[in-house]
């Protein structure tokens, strides 16, 4: 059964059915982010799952469903390459149904999820267990990290489809903590695949752990794991990338000191992704909302938000991913340091990014780049992140004009809360279609919609 918040295809009646058994969508007279970052004011005809037309104005005898995207912007779905969905093993926070209904209202058509479920994704059989189950629950597409660990180095050569190896060098416990150089090493020096790292030192996070333990302020948290944590582990991360000359992503970088770096030692294999919490919100966040903004890495200075978004204006800084890692409030209303750590950000994302746009942080084509476009370069996910013929229809219609608040009661997540709750944000997704499918709309949920398994090349 499913949750009463994630509409059925029973609400649209004839209309969803209608949907389903067209294969043609033609959006008319939208805004169109292009490939160039210019904008264009035209039409965009799909079919099947491919986008076949974009022209100012398209004429076509093919029966199509019709979108009047007047006054409405056209942007590439957005690809999140970083989030945990919980499934299997802990699906009282989020499980792929709950979590892909939440990418769809958000304009996120295709997600990037990470190994520590449980069992853990660190073998061929796990990640074939979470493809069998992504293919029968998610309404968007989906691709799934391998974990790596101090045994199975012959897997992380092998398993496939997979966008990469993550390898957790501190915040992590467990088989999945690699925070030994010559573990480390023994990974970086065998295979070509992509390592993608969550780059704290663990042992200066244990150290200072116990300098500051018995304080119950969560604010302390950003403390504990400080800026020299994540510096010290990107370091060591790099020189390794650099020693092998091996293809090396730092995930959710937080501190100016590792922007920095990168301003000054960025080889033409390495990429880097920000939050938007990471640029939007900051230390003061733990006197409004406690502990909701604990993370890790955790939320940084003012100044580091500074220095991160001129990273990414820059191109020191590649690309956006939420790192999404729901937890119920009952398990965030406990005491610190026993709270976990983590936040939801599928479904506010791109309205958060948009938002700043609009604000004059950055461009709406530099969102489409960050959120989109980048992310499918970077991973070699084929035929997504632009509209151009031949590419996937994987598209979302946002409004800029009209701004609305975060509302705790309307999020789609399962563990049903954000850190932007009462922000008010404009760019919010009115129409999502993933392959050539209408997933969301105005509202209501088309959940018979089933994404794909992501390639990668």
């Amino acid at each position: 059964m499913q949750p009463s918040y994630c509409l059925n295809l029973a609400v649209y009646g004839n209309v969803v059915s209608l949907m389903s058994s067209l294969q043609s969508i033609l959006i008319r007279q939208a805004r169109i982010i292009l490939p160039s970052g210019e904008a264009m004011v035209g039409d965009v005809l799909t079919s099947d799952r491919h986008i076949v037309e974009v022209a100012p104005e398209i004429a076509t005898t093919t029966p199509a469903i019709e979108i009047d995207a007047q006054g409405l912007t056209l942007l590439p779905g957005v690809i999140d390459p970083q989030v945990h969905f919980r499934e299997p093993g802990l699906e009282h926070k989020e499980d792929l149904f709950t979590a892909s209904c939440a990418c769809a209202k958000g304009g996120v058509t295709s997600f990037l999820e990470m190994p520590n479920t449980r069992p853990l994704t660190t073998n061929q059989e796990t990640l074939d267990d979470k493809l069998q189950r992504a293919s029968n629950k998610c309404l968007v597409n989906y691709g799934f990290f391998i974990g790596a660990t101090a045994e199975n180095l012959p897997d992380l050569l092998t398993v496939s489809p997979t966008p990469g190896i993550k390898i957790f060098m501190g915040s992590m416990h467990g088989q999945l903590l690699i925070d030994q150089e010559a573990l480390l090493e023994s990974i970086f020096a065998q295979g070509r695949r992509l390592i993608a790292v969550h780059a704290e030192d663990q042992a200066r996070i244990l150290q200072r752990r116990q300098e500051f333990a018995g304080i119950h302020d969560p604010a302390i948290h950003s403390q504990i794991q400080d800026n020299q944590a994540a510096l010290l582990a990107t370091q060591l991360a790099l020189k390794l990338s650099k020693k092998y000359q091996r293809r090396l992503h730092i995930l959710h970088m937080s501190t100016a000191e590792e922007a920095e770096l990168l301003r000054q030692d960025k080889p033409s294999w390495v990429t880097a992704e920000v939050t938007p919490q990471h640029l939007m919100l900051n230390t003061s966040a733990y006197e409004t909302i406690g502990t909701l903004a604990q993370m890790n890495p955790p939320l940084r200075s003012p100044h580091d938000n500074e220095v991160l978004w001129q990273a990414l204006r820059d191109g020191v800084i590649d690309f956006i991913a939420t790192d999404h890692a729901p937890h119920t409030l009952e398990e965030k209303a406990q005491e610190y340091p026993n709270t976990p750590s983590g936040m939801p950000g599928v479904e506010t994302s791109l309205a958060v990014m948009l938002t700043a746009a609009m604000a004059g942080k950055c461009t709406v084509a530099q969102v489409v780049n960050w959120m989109s476009k980048a992310v499918a370069e970077a991973y070699g996910i084929p035929n997504k992140g632009v509209i151009a013929p031949g590419y996937d229809a994987d598209l979302v219609l946002v409004d800029l004009n009209t701004y609305r608040p975060v509302r705790r009661e309307e999020l789609l997540t399962k563990c049903r809360w954000s850190p932007f709750e009462g922000w008010n944000l404009t760019g919010w997704a009115v129409t999502t279609i993933v392959g050539g499918q209408i997933v969301y709309d105005k509202g209501q949920l088309n959940t018979q919609v089933r994404g794909q398994a992501l390639s990668f090349v």
